[in-house]
């Protein structure tokens, strides 16, 4: 799978802009999966999310972010899968997303100097030119593509919350931190299995 940010270099400037976030606003449906809209036979939706882009979420939040998702659309499936990942902050049904951002920035404390925002679509853009650091999918609307400070490899539910992630906690310089966890992990099994 291509996309994913293991040798990214993201620009200076960009990491700057992205260092002081600490709340971090994902939109679902073109973000965290592919945008598509499954039915099975019975009328009941399927969504398909990416296992790397929640261990993504999971790493942000283990280091100190808190992360909210925002749409417009309302789904047990997303309901199941944030509390999965443990995202407490969840805002489903909320076609005025720039409102629905004003009350997470009001539950959670955050200025939207602290805030960044991945959308995809045009629906998205009222919330996310409220905050300092504007994200997409590099399949997002054209439109999207042309005013965000930042537009990832990896397309919407293949991997783009992952790299958003990424940059971010590069931004806060704990990405390294993150990943070595694993390493320890592998080498406190490897130890164990001796």
């Amino acid at each position: 799978m291509t996309g994913f940010s293991e040798n990214r270099h993201w620009p200076a400037d960009l990491l700057l802009k992205a260092a002081s976030i600490r709340f971090v606003v994902f939109d679902i449906d073109g973000v965290m999966t592919d945008g598509r809209l499954y039915r099975d036979d019975a009328g009941n939706e399927i969504k398909a999310f990416h296992s790397r882009d929640g261990l993504g979420l999971k790493g942000l939040m283990r280091h100190g972010f808190i992360v909210a998702a925002l749409t417009a659309r309302t789904s047990r499936l997303v309901t199941a899968r944030m509390a999965e990942l443990g995202i407490e902050h969840v805002k489903q049904g909320r076609h005025d997303k720039r409102q629905a951002l004003a009350e997470l920035l009001r539950e959670t404390g955050f200025s939207a100097e602290q805030t960044a925002y991945m959308g995809d679509d045009l629906v998205d853009w009222p919330a996310m030119v409220q905050t300092r650091l504007k994200l997409c999918p590099g399949d997002a609307d054209g439109w999207i593509l042309q005013h965000v400070d930042y537009a990832t490899c990896a397309h919407g539910g293949r991997g783009a919350a992952r790299e958003a992630c990424e940059l971010l906690l590069a931004a806060a310089g704990k990405l390294d931190a993150w990943r070595a966890e694993f390493e320890a992990i592998n080498n406190s099994s490897a130890d164990n299995a001796a």
